[in-house]
């Protein structure tokens, strides 16, 4: 298991690498990761201080907080609503999502959008056949009420759509949460390519797909670091 300090380094070099990536949103949507100890009761978890740029994030601004909202580290910095809701949310209802992803992409807005929702015919989609959940949107997501909705939505899956909204990827650390998302933002920007092409588009065979998620060499714990590492390295990030 990472130490908090650890798990600081690894999240503001991924909040970098989201900028790089151009997965930014002004000062808004999150990344959080949950850090030791794992209170079952009471989960802990980093996030951005609000306010701040993806670029500006540093190992020593990020916040820690309970699922209650409390600050917990000391920090008198602020943290963003919506952030709060859905992350505390999740990390209160699912011991295995240690990290949870949230972007506001223009290919996962606008496959969000769509009422058919992320196809399985394409390379990367066909990666997640069976691990895709659904929740309405509902406004803002600034509301606890929201709460139990958004949890009975993702259920057991790691990826989100979050209709009209975005895309939302969970993981049990932070470069597989980022893969995660990485290849469901790929889906979407293909699906959008390929439906501006002519002609309809061709499926993929049920039983190809069933088998298509466990054989993903992509889809192994230790790879999923590998491939976070080099991307920090293509970045030029460093873990300060």
């Amino acid at each position: 298991m990472q130490s908090e300090s650890q798990l600081r380094a690894d999240l503001a070099a991924c909040y970098r690498l989201f900028d790089w990536l151009g997965w930014t949103e002004l000062i808004f949507n999150h990344i959080t990761v949950r850090v030791p100890p794992a209170d079952t009761a009471r989960p802990e978890y980093l996030i951005n201080r609000f306010g701040l740029h993806y670029a500006e994030t540093t190992p020593d601004n990020l916040v820690r907080i309970a699922i209650d909202g409390e600050v917990t580290d000391g920090s008198a910095a602020p943290v963003n609503r919506a952030g709060f809701v859905i992350h505390s949310a999740i990390h209160g209802a699912r011991e295995d999502a240690h990290c949870i992803m949230h972007i506001h992409s223009t290919a996962g807005c606008a496959v969000a959008c769509k009422e058919e929702g992320l196809r399985h015919d394409n390379f990367y989609s066909a990666m997640l056949y069976g691990d895709v959940a659904y929740h309405d949107y509902e406004g803002v997501t600034t509301s606890e009420d929201e709460q139990p909705r958004l949890v009975a939505s993702l259920g057991t899956k790691n990826h989100l759509v979050l209709r009209n909204h975005g895309l939302l990827a969970v993981g049990p650390d932070i470069p597989t949460a980022f893969n995660r998302l990485w290849v469901m933002q790929r889906a979407c920007e293909i699906q959008l390519a390929s439906d501006a092409g002519q002609g309809p588009n061709r499926p993929i065979a049920r039983e190809i797909l069933e088998r298509v998620p466990a054989s993903r060499v992509a889809g192994k714990g230790e790879v999923h670091r590998v491939i976070f590492e080099a991307m920090l390295r293509r970045a030029g990030i460093k873990r300060s």
